[in-house]
């Protein structure tokens, strides 16, 4: 069966002054039906433009030259997201693909009611009476856990928590029962206790609306929990995928290495996962490095390694890396 989303060779440029910055560098990705991807990496690594690419929102309102260069496939049930006109791509944004953007409060309109927001992807694609959208809004705003529901539909969003919030953008997100849904770091501004309760409502809305998800977030304990398989992106690059039990358990490239050090572990006491992280600062992409983007920090790295561009190659079966000198660190290691 092909995948519910297939992206391939996926590249997002900035304008900037008279220059291409390039922030997503030729990403490859599918996510089956029923599947959680999740997609990890350091703040800055293009997660987020990466999602925003799949739903063709990067643009500016307005006209004048584009601020973004976009190149590539994203085929969802076969159609090709990046040559749809936008009134084709409208149809699908918030129907059949949805999102959970971070930071929930902000992401609300501070002079309407939570009760119209939550609505307002069913008045734009449906002709519905009000009455019917109150009440399918009140329903899924039960769903996700908002006390009186029915009450609350009128408040404003400076009248509830960060958590409170997060739950009104989950049920924005499934009143219109999408097929797939684009949950970006939907746990990072919130304290713990409320983590755990999102990450276990997400959990219940996946199974009960047959969902496929996309969960992009730098917490490598909600990977852990909540995916099935793993991209690791680097410098808006794919350096490392497979599912998560090798990603966690036999991770080969040095990035991956580091992140999972950077965070105490019960096995710490292997080689493999002593407690460090990653040396040196993050990429930037206003400063490009020959090569391979990630060698001015890697400690295995050589003089090939800042001349010539690693592709991801399958050191196993369904485990990809992206580096010029696996094998010579496999062997180094055995």
């Amino acid at each position: 069966m092909e995948p519910l989303l297939h992206v391939r060779n996926l590249k997002a440029s900035l304008h900037v002054e008279e220059n291409l910055v390039e922030i997503v560098d030729s990403v490859n990705m599918k996510i089956d039906e029923g599947e959680t991807v999740g997609l990890v990496g350091e703040t800055g690594s293009g997660k987020t433009v990466t999602a925003l690419s799949i739903l063709g929102i990067l643009q500016p309102l307005g006209k004048g030259k584009p601020l973004w260069n976009i190149e590539g496939e994203v085929l969802f049930k076969g159609s090709d997201l990046l040559k749809l006109s936008e009134k084709e791509l409208r149809r699908i944004r918030g129907t059949e693909i949805a999102l959970i953007s971070q930071n929930p409060i902000p992401s609300l309109h501070p002079m309407e009611i939570v009760g119209f927001q939550t609505g307002e992807t069913i008045e734009t694609h449906r002709d519905v009476e009000k009455q019917e959208v109150t009440e399918l809004v009140v329903e899924h705003l039960g769903k996700v856990e908002i006390s009186d529901a029915d009450k609350r539909y009128y408040h404003f969003r400076d009248q509830f928590s960060g958590g409170e919030g997060q739950r009104i953008l989950i049920a924005m997100a499934l009143i219109r029962n999408p097929s797939l849904l684009i949950a970006d770091e939907p746990t990072s501004s919130l304290d713990v206790t409320v983590q755990r309760q999102v990450l276990e409502l997400l959990k219940a809305m996946k199974e009960r609306f047959k969902l496929s998800m996309l969960l992009i977030t730098h917490n490598l304990g909600v990977i852990a929990e909540m995916s099935d398989y793993v991209y690791v992106m680097y410098g808006g690059k794919i350096v490392e995928h497979s599912d998560v039990k090798t990603i966690f358990g036999k991770p080969r490239h040095r990035f991956t290495r580091g992140l999972l050090a950077s965070v105490p572990r019960i096995d710490m006491e292997k080689d493999l996962f002593k407690f460090g992280g990653v040396p040196g600062n993050p990429y930037n992409p206003l400063y490009p490095v020959p090569g391979c983007k990630f060698h001015p920090r890697c400690s295995y790295a050589t003089d090939i390694c800042s001349e010539k561009k690693p592709q991801l190659a399958e050191i196993e079966s369904g485990h990809w890396v992206a580096c010029l000198r696996t094998n010579e660190i496999l062997n180094s290691q055995n």
